[in-house]
């Protein structure tokens, strides 16, 4: 079944060339999108439709070239173009002497609504992975909302534009802007934040002359980048959220929409396609060359097929999602989450998570190498990291999504979903000193509706690290849970990623960052933050791992300290009103990074080496600094990336038992724990 993309008509000089991919079959690999660099254009009537080769052709469309603005929208607006500068000098270079909001700039808005395509009258109801063009080209484009940040401020609730000789007039109203909302009035910044900028600057990637991402690692020195020279999706995600706290929204959105489009090829691996919705793990720009010495950018994209295990990244949708979300809140532009295509692509994720399969749990089942830890890590089945994405990513998609007759069945079972995912991993993921006394004192092989050992979790499971290693006053969720099985280990991205979208209750998002104070030597060291606690050794290194040279103890996955969860832990620790360990945790990694080149990651059990395969100058080490120092700069704009408690989720019971004569499942657990 193919499913056709919009194409939008422009009155702009062509800069760019697109092709699109269709989802016809494509043995073997994909048509990447292409930029043609050099060249004469068509006119839009000399668009066509290539079947032979599975593409969309348009000379003329401008639907990948965000870098500038569609010339219908501008004069209506009378809008000057945008540009990307470096940070802290975009609207100075506009000739723009105000001043400027940490939640980014969005006057335009409404304007631009207005021709944007509408979901609410676009999706069909049953087949909404199809987006049907009636009347072939002769309708609204759908790229058309351009929001030029960097031209505009957002005031008040009052604030107002004035379109006089195309210039933008700002009225700002009593409760607009003032000087104590500018980061940079604050305070100067420091010689590592401002290496940090330069470096995050040059690791921008460039397509058709606008930004599109930033790549894994810029080193110059390494000779053999592999694949750290691509623009990652959650890579990228601390790369954007220093570009959208600084100001900068054009490099999100370009990321977004760009990797949207990818979205749609074809995947295949030994002759068989995922299904629908799956978003690469990463893409790199490539310059092709043509006849007569010209030139074509081209999107390469990986969705698994070229990566080490050929494991298809699950989280990459996931972080898509909880990024748009992201982009809306800073900068205010929830036009580009209205979108028809931009809904459809939630819709796409959102369904192939939510795929009947036979599992018995909520949680989803994935294999091992799917998110973060991208190699042979013993995380197969149902891993924390995953379900607390998943769990934030839901959140996401249940607010963003416009609900219609095309999306309401997708709503309610986003909402069962969060209701069950919500109870299982609080009810059986969580450990403290009392439950792993209960645990201990398991009974197995119980067969019945209320048995309480339902895992059937032997007790001699329990690790003798654990019962001596956990402090009385803290806990948390365990890394994976499957029949007979608990992992014991405690992974921080899935910890901290329940504390920020509170997966967990109150109480327990409390005792998780009592536990890591506690044990601050261990997690913290001499640089933030264990990626999981304990290592694997010996026999367990060797079997679990299958004897990987990478993954040896207290190294890379295994037991390595990353710095880039660094910024993941300061908005945990934001949102409990505990900012002074963040505040500690930086201040030690400040000491560090700018002097070790910034690395990947460092080994040894407190983290005081640099990691033996580490590479340096990680993108994502500097982002996650950056978004870590702002943060803490001003921690009220933390309120737009983490959520609250959902009270209505624990009074919605979907398992529906009594209705089979079989008792209810305890609820009052999960609700008795929200008092604190």
């Amino acid at each position: 079944m193919n499913a056709f993309l919009h194409l939008g008509s422009s009155t702009m000089k062509p800069a760019c060339r697109i092709l699109f991919a269709t989802r016809c079959p494509v043995p073997f690999g994909f048509i990447p999108a292409k930029c043609n660099r050099a060249g004469s254009m068509g006119a839009l009537a000399s668009s066509r439709v290539d079947f032979g080769r599975c593409l969309l052709h348009a000379d003329r469309c401008r639907a990948v070239d965000f870098g500038r603005a569609i010339d219908g929208v501008r004069n209506t607006l009378c809008v000057p173009g945008s540009g990307f500068g470096r940070p802290g000098n975009l609207l100075k270079s506009r000739g723009f002497r105000g001043n400027v909001s940490h939640r980014g700039v969005v006057v335009v808005a409404n304007a631009v609504r207005s021709l944007s395509t509408s979901v609410e009258t676009r999706v069909n109801d049953k087949n909404f992975e199809r987006i049907y063009v009636q009347g072939g080209m002769n309708v609204k484009p759908l790229v058309v909302e351009r929001i030029d940040k960097d031209e505009n401020i957002v005031g008040g609730e009052d604030s107002s534009v004035k379109v006089v000789d195309d210039n933008i007039n700002l009225e700002k109203s009593k409760a607009g802007l003032n000087e104590s909302n500018d980061v940079s009035a604050k305070r100067e910044e420091s010689r590592v934040e401002k290496e940090a900028w330069r470096l995050l600057q040059d690791a921008v990637v460039m397509y058709c002359g606008s930004p599109v991402g930033t790549m894994a690692a810029n080193d110059p020195a390494d000779k053999q980048p592999l694949n750290y020279d691509q623009v990652f999706i959650r890579d990228f995600v601390p790369s954007a959220l220093a570009f959208l706290l600084k100001g900068e929204g054009e490099i999100v959105r370009n990321f977004l929409l760009h990797t949207l489009q990818l979205q749609s090829w074809e995947k295949t691996v030994d002759c068989y396609s995922p299904g629908q919705g799956l978003m690469p793990a990463s893409f790199k720009v490539r310059s092709v060359p043509l006849d007569e010495n010209k030139v074509e950018e081209v999107l390469d994209p990986d969705f698994g097929e070229s990566a080490i295990g050929r494991v298809a990244p699950v989280d990459s949708g996931l972080w898509w999602i909880i990024l748009l979300r992201a982009y809306g809140k800073i900068t205010g532009d929830y036009a580009l989450q209205e979108r028809v295509d931009v809904q459809t692509g939630i819709k796409l994720i959102m369904n192939l998570c939510l795929t009947d399969g036979f599992d018995m749990f909520p949680s989803l089942l994935v294999t091992d190498g799917s998110c973060m830890i991208d190699r042979r890590m013993g995380i197969h089945g149902h891993p924390l990291e995953i379900q607390a994405l998943f769990y934030n990513a839901l959140r996401c998609s249940r607010e963003m999504l416009s609900v219609n007759d095309g999306s309401k069945n997708l709503v309610r079972a986003i909402n069962n979903r969060l209701s069950a995912l919500s109870f299982h991993i609080r009810e059986y993921y969580w450990v403290d000193m009392r439950r792993i006394n209960e645990i201990y004192r398991y009974k197995t092989e119980e067969y019945s509706t209320d048995a309480t050992n339902k895992f059937n979790i032997y007790p001699d499971q329990i690790p003798l690290w654990l019962m001596d290693w956990i402090p009385e006053n803290g806990g948390y969720l365990i890394g994976n849970l499957q029949p007979a099985h608990m992992d014991f280990r405690l992974f921080t991205l899935g910890n901290l990623w329940s504390i920020v979208s509170s997966l967990g209750t109150p109480k327990q998002n409390e005792a998780i960052l009592n536990l890591i104070e506690s044990k601050w030597d261990d997690l913290i060291g001499h640089m933030p933050l264990k990626i999981c606690y304990p290592a694997l050794e010996h026999e367990d290194w060797r079997i679990i791992t299958g004897s990987d040279p990478k993954n040896t103890p207290w190294s890379y996955h295994n037991g390595g300290s990353w710095p880039t969860l660094l910024w993941q832990f300061t908005l945990a620790c934001i949102k409990m009103g505990r900012p002074e360990l963040a505040e500690r945790a930086v201040a030690l990694a400040e000491k560090r990074l700018s002097e070790d080149r910034w690395p990947e990651y460092y080994d040894t059990r407190t983290g005081r080496f640099i990691g033996k395969q580490s590479r340096l100058f990680q993108t994502w080490t500097v982002a996650g600094f950056l978004t870590s120092k702002m943060l803490l700069e001003n921690p009220e704009t933390a309120s737009n990336l983490f959520w609250e408690e959902d009270y209505e989720l624990l009074e919605v019971c979907v398992c529906a038992l009594s209705k089979s004569g079989r008792r209810k499942c305890s609820r009052g657990a999960a609700r008795s724990q929200i008092l604190v």
